[in-house]
């Protein structure tokens, strides 16, 4: 049954965290890969969600590389002028308008690509950039360690044998700050704390 439309709400300043984190639902069981539902979440649960998650990239020899997911930002809407999806379908972004669980990669300065995480339901354009894992403070440095690049474009992370997200059963506290980079968006994104760092994982 195909779900219900909701519009994404404006969210207040005050409002933009603690409410949305405790409707969190659709983890995996520990060490496996994360199901369809935890993805058709709001960004602002699944962002900081993602935090202590293991990011798992096959490569083409095989062998699987993991990395415990460290800071997230989320991107939420047309509304969000920070969004990639604030001026409408393109076809770069066309994949945030697909249900969440997919992959947006896009390619930035030349030389870097970009690994978000596409949330929430069809037509509600959101998503999640990876901006580090492990030992790799910044999302460029992360995709280029685990040869992430635009073929990854679309995959679905519930059924990629590729790319996925698996819950090694850490739990985790975290800290939310402004996004970087996005000077551009203007007041009130700037000031949105929805950038989020792991502070622990146990």
């Amino acid at each position: 049954m195909k779900k219900e439309k909701k519009a994404i709400s404006k969210l207040k300043f005050s409002e933009c965290l603690p409410a949305v984190y405790t409707g969190l639902s659709g983890f995996a069981v520990e060490g496996r890969r994360l199901d369809q539902d935890f993805y058709l979440n709001d960004v602002l649960v699944v962002a900081p969600a993602l935090l202590g998650k293991l990011i798992a990239v096959r490569h083409n020899d095989g062998k699987v590389s993991r990395l415990v997911i460290t800071e997230t930002e989320a991107y939420r809407g047309t509304e969000d002028r920070a969004c990639h999806a604030s001026k409408g379908k393109t076809r770069r972004n066309e994949v945030m308008f697909r249900r969440g669980g997919y992959v947006y990669v896009y390619f930035v300065y030349g030389m870097y690509w970009m690994l978000n995480v596409v949330t929430g339901i069809e037509d509600e354009p959101q998503a999640v950039l990876i901006r580090g894992a492990g030992e790799y403070d910044g999302p460029g440095k992360l995709t280029r360690a685990l040869g992430i690049d635009g073929s990854f474009y679309g995959n679905d992370l519930v059924l990629s044998d590729r790319i996925w997200i698996e819950d090694a059963g850490y739990s985790v506290t975290w800290e939310a700050k402004t996004r970087v980079g996005i000077d551009y968006a203007g007041s009130p994104w700037v000031e949105m704390p929805w950038r989020f760092l792991l502070k622990s994982a146990q």
